[in-house]
């Protein structure tokens, strides 16, 4: 894709991803502040996966288009377009009622759940480091909810709060949850085209469901939020999975995953200068904890991992 073949500038491409998914998750939340928060996603899957397919179709950037079977159209529809359609109306609802720092960190903690669903405990290294991973992971979870914890005396605010620290968390499991789909499917497809035939797919599904929210609250239409929503389409999603596919096709998955610890980080700073959230102590302390986990999770010791 456009020469990014070089190790030092997949590595740029990587952190320019990272980069623009930060901006993508601050900018959905402030679009869930106003939007109906199904309609945003439904709306950002439906453009962003046909200009991929698009992309993919008449040009050459992103590799060569090849046409789904009828058992991979199945799967797409019911396994990775179905979980992309729940996970992300848990993200976005999520994002409604807590800060997008809180929702990138539960996503951040998605690899050890994978881990974790590998198999059941046993005796060797293996699995002694899968389950510690998961306990970090847990510490830096509850941390995250600590103050939810602390305002559940009935003060103002605390049960939305709650609501979205439940929902940061559903979607986090549902990510893992829709990886485990796309990692079966990409097996016989390439990144892009899972992408975005998985994207489209899951914006079709939703669309009853965004059709009724906009019923019930027609979207307020100004010229920042259709900016927000549109860079979101064409960066959030088209950009940012086409430098992170690109990587993918040319350095080995593990290395290329490394990167996904530092969207929590992109998010935060996004979000931080953006949108005004605060940023506390408590929340670098659950974020070392948890990508802390996930860093873990990955080292080798006496072998090669694939």
């Amino acid at each position: 894709m456009f020469g990014l073949s070089s190790k030092n500038t997949i590595a740029a491409s990587l952190l320019f991803a990272v980069f623009l998914w930060g901006g993508n998750n601050a900018g959905v939340k402030l679009l869930v502040g106003t939007w109906p928060p199904i309609w945003v996603g439904c709306t950002r899957f439906l453009c962003a996966g046909l200009l991929l397919l698009g992309v993919l179709r008449w040009t050459h950037w992103l590799g060569r288009a090849a046409a789904p079977t009828r058992a991979e159209r199945s799967g797409l529809w019911w396994r990775t377009g179905a979980s992309l359609a729940v996970y992300i109306v848990a993200f976005n609802w999520a994002l409604r009622f807590t800060s997008a720092s809180h929702v990138a960190l539960y996503l951040g903690a998605a690899p050890v759940w994978t881990l974790l669903a590998e198999g059941r405990p046993e005796k060797n290294w293996r699995s002694a480091q899968r389950y510690f991973s998961a306990v970090l992971a847990f510490s830096g979870v509850l941390l995250l909810f600590w103050p939810a914890l602390e305002q559940s005396n009935g003060q103002s605010g605390s049960q939305t709060r709650w609501a979205g620290e439940l929902l940061g968390l559903s979607a986090s499991l549902l990510w893992a949850y829709h990886g485990h789909q796309c990692r079966t499917l990409g097996a016989t497809l390439s990144g892009v085209s899972l992408t975005a035939h998985t994207m489209w797919r899951a914006g079709v599904l939703l669309l009853p469901l965004a059709l009724v929210e906009t019923a019930l609250h027609p979207p307020v239409w100004n010229a920042k939020l259709a900016l927000v929503q549109g860079y979101c389409i064409l960066f959030g999603g088209v950009a940012a999975f086409a430098l992170w596919n690109n990587a993918l096709r040319r350095w080995p998955t593990s290395q290329v995953f490394l990167f996904n610890n530092l969207i929590p980080i992109s998010t935060m700073s996004w979000a931080h200068w953006c949108l005004g959230e605060q940023v506390t102590r408590t929340y670098f302390m659950a974020m070392g904890l948890i990508l802390g986990a996930v860093v873990f999770s990955r080292l080798e010791f006496g072998g090669r991992r694939r």
